[in-house]
């Protein structure tokens, strides 16, 4: 096996010191050394690399083009052992960490109203969520649980219907309409906020009351829903949304329901996991919690 290149954490600060301030002087005041001990640091990791980090000069230091390449990973190294450093300085009492993959609006809107529930029942789990609009591969992001809008299919994994999600077309009462919306003729030349995490929403809305919008894609895109719904809040436009994440703002009157027309939902909300991880115990706790939080699954207790 052959034998991995490993610089020291020392090595790596300080070369990133000494670019950050482009002086070994003033990277050695800031990492509480000497002048030489970060030069011999710089010189030690240059011949570990075969190649010269900086260009040295009377005039100062500049980086090598080597150097330069070099300078953003060796950021992102030591970004990285901060960020995991200061992890387990607040892991607290937890005896086992529950990573959570989920998409943002479900996260914020439902999945995080309810998680103290789930901590306060179970304070030996440390939660930890990650967010993204996509649905994560369980196996090659290191997830534990993912909390997803699709069809309940993921590889390698076991996927437990939540609830469905039909969706409404809603906006705000201060919207300036540009005519009176009383066809879907008068609908679709309305300024239409588009999801980037669901393109097709606006499409499938007027396809499934038979009408072929030549607009559907038109309109300022947003990332996700939770920002398609601050946009419809501000007037910007009118927004297809799933209803659960509108209802609050139809309560509040800050939405309006703008069509009457609510379309069944063509995919579902679902908790996975790895098929081999089903018997975990904290796989078992924070499935049947969220399955019983949906009312489909046997209720916590």
């Amino acid at each position: 096996m052959q034998k991995r290149i490993t610089p020291s954490i020392a090595a790596l600060q300080c070369f990133e010191a000494a670019a950050r301030h482009m002086s070994f002087t003033l990277a050695a005041q800031d990492l509480c050394l000497t002048q030489g001990a970060v030069s011999k640091q710089i010189a030690q990791l240059e011949a570990m690399l075969c190649h010269p980090l900086f260009h040295r000069s009377p005039r100062g230091l500049a980086l090598t083009p080597a150097g330069q390449m070099y300078l953003s990973e060796v950021r992102v190294i030591l970004n990285q052992i901060d960020v995991s450093s200061r992890y387990v300085m607040g892991y607290g009492q937890a005896s086992q960490t529950l990573s959570i993959a989920v998409q943002p609006t479900f996260g914020s809107s439902w999945l995080i109203p309810r998680l103290r529930d789930f901590m306060q029942r179970h304070p030996d789990i440390q939660v930890v969520t990650r967010s993204d609009a996509r649905p994560f591969d369980l196996m090659q992001s290191r997830i534990d649980i993912s909390l997803f809008y699709g069809s309940g299919s993921l590889p390698g994994a076991d996927c437990h219907r939540l609830f469905d999600a039909p969706v409404m077309a809603v906006c705000s009462p201060q919207y300036p309409r540009q005519r009176p919306i009383d066809s879907l003729d008068a609908l679709e030349m309305q300024t239409l906020i588009q999801c980037s995490s669901r393109p097709e929403i606006w499409r499938d809305w007027f396809a499934h009351q038979g009408f072929e919008s030549i607009r559907c894609y038109q309109g300022p895109r947003f990332d996700t829903f939770s920002m398609c719904l601050t946009a419809a809040v501000e007037g910007i436009g009118v927004a297809v949304m799933p209803q659960m994440f509108v209802r609050p703002a139809l309560r509040s009157g800050r939405l309006v329901q703008v069509w009457p027309y609510v379309q069944p939902s063509d995919g579902a909300y679902y908790v996975a996991h790895a098929s081999h991880c089903a018997a975990e115990p904290k796989i078992l706790a924070f499935t049947e919690w969220v399955r019983g939080q949906a009312g489909t699954g046997k209720p916590a207790t």
